[in-house]
């Protein structure tokens, strides 16, 4: 019996640059080897969503700190099926302390949370559901690979 495809995505928050030569090469070399990249906000230009299609294609909401060209063009959150498996996708708002209980009720019925904000990394099942914020992306960045399950890992220090 064939098991099913794992699909990798590459989940980053938070990069705060405003131009894709600014990003990491380790990180840029790790991302090229996932199927989808998932960026939860606070991306400042749209050059940095531009260079990370380069590497795979990309699905990608708005922050805070975003300039107007991508408050225009990306939405404040998105919902994504991959492989029967349901992702909501947020940047996420206010502080740090307890922000599983705002990000939670926005995606009734999902199998995951990706945000980010808090430059944080959170990687924990609450109420069956999957939260997962990869943190700053210059500090850490996620992998969720889905299948049978989903699960993800926050990656640090691949500088």
């Amino acid at each position: 019996m064939v098991g099913k495809r794992i699909m990798k995505l590459g989940v980053i928050a938070d990069t705060h640059l405003r131009s894709f030569a600014e990003m990491p090469q380790a990180l840029l070399k790790a991302l090229s080897k996932v199927d989808l990249i998932i960026h939860a906000g606070d991306i400042v230009t749209l050059d940095i969503i531009r260079g990370l299609e380069t590497l795979a294609p990309v699905k990608a909401v708005r922050g805070n700190m975003d300039l107007p060209e991508v408050w225009t063009t990306l939405p404040e959150k998105d919902l994504i099926v991959i492989e029967g498996k349901k992702l909501g996708i947020v940047h996420g708002s206010g502080s740090g302390w307890m922000a599983e209980e705002r990000i939670l009720p926005l995606f009734p019925g999902v199998d995951a949370i990706i945000f980010g904000h808090t430059h944080e990394s959170m990687n924990k099942v609450m109420h069956g559901v999957l939260l997962f914020n990869p943190g700053k992306a210059s500090d850490s960045y996620g992998v969720i690979e889905i299948g049978e399950d989903i699960k993800g890992r926050i990656k640090r220090n691949y500088f």
